[in-house]
């Protein structure tokens, strides 16, 4: 096991005459036995990132560490990480036994060994009886435990994920999220995971790499990504409905959006009048989509406030100690807010 580096990390690609830089200078320092995920919508460089981290893409500029290495030109097979990626990569032929082993006996390991790795990591996935079927006779979710198991096997310094969870169901991604929680706690490897989805974000990370457009724009536990995000992009990737920017808030300061989170608007006999244009009901809570002026707003509302109808005006204030204050121009947080 060990720590991560990335230092100024920089990747270019280069087309005849023509360049172009999709990762700008990405600065990190990741702990021995953290759980890192990185994050962003697509086209961010997220994968990008990880896959120089793994050594399948070359860097253009700065220098990634694993342990006390600088890793920038060994050979992913020299840098001692396990890769799950999103579509399994199982080899149908083989039993989920041989798929977790193949590694293991291309590398000579011991038969007997091999046999003790296998079991044990089948026993940490409840894949103990499924280890003589086939990957067609597996569920998705099986499936990807099996290619969890495969990286298990190898005891490596470092496991890389990219968006594994992305061909599950709803249900079973829930699920997995819960078997790689468990999985971190039991093993404590160094791990990177990559997702475009903020929920996988928040519940799986111990701290998070926010990334737009090439550019980490937040790097911090989730608690601190969503309560003091560090710009008006992360303030609306991170959190379902995102948080609520406003240019033209009653009482706003001159060059600067309001943000507030739609839980921290509070209906009332006094406040904003807000008309009610739609009205979402969620089960246990409530989103109100009201129009302030020329801008839309959505309020959190728990199903024992009942819901205002369409159309009517409604007050409502947001929260003094839960504003959040960012520059119009450049979309960072400004400092005291």
């Amino acid at each position: 096991m060990a720590s991560i580096s990335l230092r100024n990390v920089i990747k270019r690609y280069r087309t005849g005459k023509t360049e172009l830089q999709v990762i700008h200078g990405v600065n990190a320092e990741i702990a021995d036995r953290e759980f890192i995920v990185i994050v962003g919508p697509s086209g961010c460089g997220k994968s990008t990132l990880l896959r120089m981290v793994a050594g399948l893409e070359d860097i253009s500029g700065g220098d990634i560490c694993i342990g006390e290495r600088v890793v920038n030109t060994l050979e992913p097979a020299e840098r001692d990480i396990a890769m799950v990626f999103q579509n399994y990569a199982l080899y149908p032929h083989m039993t989920v036994f041989d798929n977790m082993a193949y590694g293991l006996k291309i590398k000579k390991v011991p038969i007997a060994e091999i046999k003790q790795r296998v079991d044990k990591a089948a026993g940490i996935l409840e894949l103990g009886h499924l280890l003589a079927r086939k990957p067609r006779e597996l569920s998705g979710g099986q499936r990807q435990r099996v290619a969890m198991g495969r990286a298990i096997v190898r005891q490596p310094q470092v496991f890389l994920f990219d968006e594994p969870l992305s061909n599950l169901d709803a249900k079973l991604r829930a699920q997995t999220r819960l078997e790689i929680q468990k999985l971190h706690r039991e093993l404590g490897i160094t791990s990177l995971f990559v997702t475009h989805d903020q929920v996988e974000a928040m519940t799986l990370a111990q701290r998070m790499i926010v990334m737009n457009a090439g550019r980490m724009e937040q790097f911090g536990t989730p608690e601190e990504v969503y309560t003091r995000p560090a710009t008006t992009f992360v303030a609306s990737f991170i959190g379902s409905p995102p948080m609520n920017l406003l240019q033209h808030a009653p009482g706003g300061r001159p060059g600067s959006l309001l943000g507030i989170r739609p839980e921290h608007i509070d209906i009332g006999d006094s406040g904003w009048a807000l008309q009610v244009e739609t009205v979402e009901l969620l089960g246990a809570e409530r989103l109100v989509h009201a129009r302030l002026g020329d801008e839309m707003l959505i309020i959190r509302t728990h199903e024992d406030q009942g819901a205002p109808a369409i159309g009517s005006t409604i007050h409502a204030r947001p929260r003094e100690d839960r504003m959040h204050w960012f520059d119009a121009q450049t979309g960072q947080r400004q400092s005291g807010a």
